[in-house]
């Protein structure tokens, strides 16, 4: 496995994100970036939190970076969605 590794956070349950991230780390990834855009960002700082403070007690926050991504809708356009990325790093 490489030395970082993503996870989108979407619609999917809680659980499952952490699972990913655990995952990650236990084969060998030093980072993991959580990613989330709109109505997920605090989903994702919580899923950032449970994997630090209940399973990995040794992770600390290496970066935390928000911005704002464009995304083309169905109807033509493009909309402006905040997002947020949250770089987990092993201690």
């Amino acid at each position: 496995m490489s030395e970082e590794t993503s996870i989108l956070v979407g619609n999917k349950p809680s659980i499952r994100y952490i699972l990913a991230c655990l995952t990650a780390f236990h084969e060998g990834a030093k980072v993991v970036r959580v990613k989330a855009r709109g109505r997920a960002i605090s989903k994702a700082v919580d899923i950032a939190e449970m994997v630090r403070n209940r399973f990995m007690p040794d992770l600390k926050v290496k970066e935390i970076k928000i911005g704002t991504d464009e995304i083309t809708v169905k109807e033509g356009g493009t909309r402006r969605v905040s997002s947020i990325e949250i770089m987990l790093e092993r201690g």
